[in-house]
């Protein structure tokens, strides 16, 4: 059972972000304030959950929360700024949209740059222990996959309704034999997946 809160002195915002490791598409980012009380049995990290209870859950805590805020950082400004700083600018873009100013922040991972004069504090693999950080990571992963889902049918060749921007073997394929898409990461390298390395 994941915990409600890592302190209770504070208004607690939990925030993650998804699509750091895609290929294409931008990286969004959420950021949740729950009520104290909160739980919910199927809430877990969004990687360890079906697309049909990810959607389900987006309601849910869309409608329970104290507050929420999805925010989007692009394809170009990632390539501008690296991924690990579009990564934080979009935690930092969601916090903005917060319509409640939390005390304290949680942020799944070890990195992140302190915002504003809020106390934070890492935890990594925080999206398997903190209900407020799962309920982010169900956002930024549902928003982001509406957003790849949204591009897929412009771009049939390079299977986005299945691999929503990820590396897979198809995408990467695609990319080696039809190029770069206007939504690509042009600072992400793309290699051959038959290639295998010689140990």
């Amino acid at each position: 059972m994941l915990l409600p809160y890592l302190q209770d002195e504070f208004i607690e915002a939990g925030c993650d972000e998804a699509g750091r490791g895609c290929l294409a598409g931008p990286v969004f980012a959420a950021a949740v304030i729950l009520p104290k009380n909160f739980e919910h049995n199927l809430l877990n990290d969004s990687k360890q959950l079906k697309e049909s209870d990810r959607f389900e859950l987006r309601q849910i805590i869309e409608q329970e929360a104290l507050a929420f805020g999805v925010a989007m950082v692009d394809h170009e400004e990632i390539d501008k700024i690296n991924i690990l700083n579009a990564s934080i600018r979009a935690m930092h873009l969601s916090i903005n949209k917060l319509s409640v100013r939390p005390g304290f922040i949680i942020i799944d991972g070890n990195r992140f740059k302190p915002y504003q004069d809020i106390p934070h504090q890492c935890v990594i693999k925080g999206d398997g222990k903190y209900f407020s950080i799962a309920a982010a990571s169900i956002l930024a992963k549902t928003y982001r996959d509406e957003f790849m889902l949204n591009l897929a049918s412009d771009y049939p060749k390079y299977d986005w309704e299945n691999n929503k921007g990820y590396p897979t073997i198809k995408h990467c394929n695609a990319v080696i034999e039809h190029g770069l898409t206007p939504y690509h990461r042009k600072s992400f390298r793309v290699s051959d997946p038959q290639l295998k390395l010689s140990l």
